[in-house]
């Protein structure tokens, strides 16, 4: 089981640990919509071929548009290894909503 956590505390724990990364596992035109500053953008279906790209050590945080294909992401990565990923429960919709209001949603 993915552990998930809400857009807040994924927010203040990236800000508390800066080598922590926000995947974004959206397509490139969502990521034309509304982005997160300092995200690392990977898109779901590339993430197998980029996986070197990144760190089993590190915590990352799994994002989509509400956290369903970020989910199977997070599964994704665990099933390669990776100890510390989580998926963010409401995707870039709930950090709009909780964490920056002024990211528009679509």
């Amino acid at each position: 089981m993915i552990e998930e956590v809400d857009a807040k505390e994924a927010a203040e724990r990236i800000a508390a640990r800066p080598e922590a990364v926000l995947l974004d596992v959206r397509e490139d035109e969502e990521l034309q919509i509304v982005s997160v500053a300092g995200a690392r953008h990977i898109p779901m279906g590339d993430v197998p071929s980029r996986i070197s790209e990144l760190d089993p050590d590190t915590e990352i945080y799994c994002l989509c548009h509400h956290g369903m294909r970020s989910a199977q992401v997070a599964g994704y990565l665990a099933q390669q290894g990776f100890e510390k990923v989580l998926n963010v429960r409401g995707g870039i919709d709930a950090w709009a909503i909780f964490v920056d209001e002024s990211l528009p949603r679509y």
